[in-house]
């Protein structure tokens, strides 16, 4: 294509490949989402390396669809139009940490370990933790969330400017380092979630915490999953200060038991995390311990030391991987949910209902501590009787929870799997984002037919 070799001319030749192998990983997810190819993957160094590029794209009507690590569960960053796969994987410096504003400043192409790592050295953690080992451009680029969002809130809370690459090339911020701020509209907000479709993200300033003085882990196992939700209902009308509240149903505890030789019970369970001081832990444990009783707790342990307290929230982190791995010939479909704390024990019961009515193997786990829930089941894509059944439930489990008041994402975000779900969510909202869409984007280049339904 002529374009390619123009590409070549802004940039540099090394960083422009349509080498098939590239072509082949950057057309995919881990989602089930039918993979398609990019026309070319471009590698940029710098913002205005992007700059350029997406002033070049915009003027010839070229697609660009910006890649983190594709670890996206909803098709996000799948190039159904051909075109620019933007692979910000080049632009991985943390760029500077003020750990006396409690602030770091970071490029796109940061993971989240990697960040982490270096945070260590100054007594610093960032708390969003999705569980996949994610980017962090990506993470705001999906408003990710995870185990901790609980107590520290979700991407969104975490992000005090943005540096970003609109569609004509202009290169914009969108905050400050304030803490807050009265001024002007709250670009910030409007810029995470956008999932590339507003425009690309090249630099992120985000709020990190203290690493707690002492952290306590805990796991709680009961006879029902309707005892283990209503537990965690009753911590957070208790006001227990929780780092972490997530539910493993018994079919996902018999698979981890499986995958890693453990010896769980294989019951549900609630995987607990308590942060704070000595005097303070105790007692929250202690009175977290009361309330779990009262609802039925069949056994509670707790660590304390590091190393197990890792390995306990790495089989969690990775049970979505297990499940890949035990059906290598199937896709991985998953559930986003996320309803009113109150409602929770309904909507995993009705959930719960309804896997096993279409006879699904399925594993229900969660962030529940927030209302948020996933199903995890794996697709025969070859088999259009089980594409069917998985169709059905997801529907299932998105329209009881709209139906609840709730949303049909708290973290995937929405790529193309949820996009049929949005006008029915926000209303007359929906069509006044697509305004948004079309004022910052006119000729629909960034990230076409995510989101939004054409």
């Amino acid at each position: 294509m002529i374009y390619i070799d123009q590409l070549q001319l802004l940039l540099s030749n090394e960083q422009v490949t349509t080498n098939a192998v590239l072509l082949e990983q950057h057309g995919k997810d881990e989602s089930y989402h039918e993979p398609h190819l990019p026309d070319v993957v471009v590698f940029p160094k710098t913002s205005e390396e992007i700059s350029k590029v997406l002033a070049f794209a915009n003027e010839n009507r070229i697609p660009v669809v910006p890649f983190g690590l594709g670890t996206s569960l909803e098709g996000h960053i799948i190039p159904y139009n051909g075109g620019i796969s933007l692979d910000l994987s080049l632009m991985s410096a943390v760029l500077e940490v003020r750990s006396d504003d409690f602030l770091v400043k970071v490029q796109p192409g940061v993971t989240r370990s990697q960040l982490n790592k270096e945070l260590k050295k100054h007594g610093l953690f960032f708390s969003v933790d999705p569980g996949a080992d994610a980017t962090l451009g990506g993470m705001a680029a999906t408003n990710a969330s995870g185990t901790t969002s609980v107590r520290y809130g979700i991407m969104r809370d975490q992000v005090r400017d943005l540096e970003v690459v609109l569609a004509n090339g202009d290169i914009i911020h969108t905050g400050g380092l304030a803490a807050k701020s009265s001024s002007g509209y709250h670009l910030n907000g409007l810029l995470i979630g956008s999932e590339g479709t507003l425009g690309v993200i090249t630099e992120l300033t985000l709020r990190v915490y203290g690493i707690p003085e002492k952290v306590v882990a805990g796991r709680a196992t009961f006879t029902t999953v309707q005892q283990a939700v209503d537990s965690v209902v009753a911590l957070k009308q208790a006001g227990i200060p929780m780092a972490r509240i997530e539910l493993v149903d018994q079919r996902s505890i018999e698979q981890v038991n499986v995958a890693s030789g453990s010896t769980f019970a294989e019951t549900p369970t609630l995987f607990l995390e308590f942060h704070g001081n000595e005097a303070g832990l105790a007692s929250d444990v202690a009175f977290a311990t009361e309330l779990l009783d009262d609802n039925g707790c069949l056994d509670i342990q707790f660590e304390q030391d590091e190393r197990n307290r890792n390995q306990l929230w790495e089989l969690r982190h990775n049970l979505a991987y297990t499940y890949i791995h035990s059906a290598p010939k199937k896709r991985l479909m998953t559930t986003d949910v996320v309803v009113p704390i109150n409602s929770l024990p309904e909507a995993i019961e009705n959930s719960r209902a309804k896997i096993e009515s279409l006879q699904i193997d399925a594993g229900i786990v969660g962030h529940v501590g927030d209302g948020n829930y996933h199903i995890i089941l794996m697709v025969d894509m070859n088999d259009s009787a089980d594409i069917a059944r998985a169709k059905q439930l997801n529907e299932h489990v998105v329209e009881f929870a709209l139906s609840l008041g709730g949303t049909c994402t708290g973290e995937h975000g929405v790529g193309v799997g949820k996009a049929k779900y949005q006008q029915q969510e926000h209303g007359l909202a929906y069509n006044w984002m697509k305004e948004i869409k079309k004022l910052l984007d006119p000729n629909n280049i960034l990230n076409p037919g995510k989101i939004f339904i054409d």
